[in-house]
């Protein structure tokens, strides 16, 4: 598959046209931004663990019929996948109620929520990716009811798995944001789950001592983030090839495939 110009870049990856119109080569970055943008910095190796991470939960998505739009792993850094148009809203699903929901309602951190919660978010970074409900989607037209419903029924299989992976190696998945795109089938737009899922956009804590495991280690300043990545990957068993992988080996095999490009 032949890369192609550069089509779109935001804050964590680029994506690349190929030679095949449905079809686009998807790029992690090392950027990592904060606060809409207001916090940022490059994090080197950062995108080779999202790049790795992100495939594993895919592909176990797909295993369990949550159609998305990786094809497969190219790289350490690319991912060949379905070009599809992004719906504009981002789904949040909370099971513990932590960072901005609880400033918003005054909540306890850490509160156990009795059932997954979904907000919705307008995709939009200079409004602040502000909170909307499902009436604001219905009536702008972001996405009709039944596409809706069926992400919702998507979002809550997704979260049941998830919770059960991460729980198997000793992580409790707080929240994470979804995006979700039509894809064109036989003439008709199919919803698929698309963006990434990683510790970028995910909160994860560690079951015994809710050590973060996340991005928020950037967000508040916490420490070095790839070593939380690379325990994320090492207890995903996505690294057992490289059982002795560090930070620094993750830092040039960032450097390597630079050079390559």
């Amino acid at each position: 598959m032949k890369k192609g110009k550069k089509l779109y870049e935001g804050k964590a990856k680029i994506i690349y046209a190929t030679n095949d119109k449905n079809i686009v080569i998807q790029y992690f970055k090392d950027d990592a931004t904060a606060f809409n943008n207001q916090k940022k910095t490059t994090i080197e190796g950062k995108g080779v663990l999202n790049n790795r991470i992100s495939e594993h939960i895919l592909s176990n998505l797909s295993q369990i019929g949550i159609e998305n739009h990786l094809i497969k792993r190219l790289n350490m850094r690319e991912q060949l996948i379905k070009l599809v148009e992004i719906i504009p809203v981002e789904f949040i699903i909370r099971n513990v109620a932590t960072g901005s929901i609880t400033k918003r309602l005054g909540i306890e951190d850490g509160t156990v929520l009795k059932e997954p919660l979904i907000e919705y978010c307008l995709k939009n970074d200079k409004l602040g990716d502000p909170l909307i409900s499902e009436e604001h989607i219905l009536a702008f037209d972001w996405a009709t009811k039944i596409e809706i419903d069926k992400v919702k029924k998507m979002i809550l299989r997704i979260n049941d798995f998830m919770i059960g992976m991460f729980r198997g190696v000793g992580i409790k998945l707080i929240d994470f944001k979804l995006e979700f795109g039509r894809n064109k089938i036989d003439g008709k737009n199919e919803i698929i789950l698309a963006d990434e899922i990683s510790p970028d956009t995910c909160r994860l804590w560690d079951s015994i001592t809710d050590k973060k495991l996340d991005k928020d280690r950037f967000r508040k300043d916490l420490g070095d983030l790839i070593p939380a990545y690379t325990e994320v990957a090492k207890r995903l068993g996505i690294l057992h090839e490289q059982s002795n992988i560090s930070a620094v080996n993750v830092t040039k095999l960032s450097s390597i495939q630079r050079k390559k490009k």
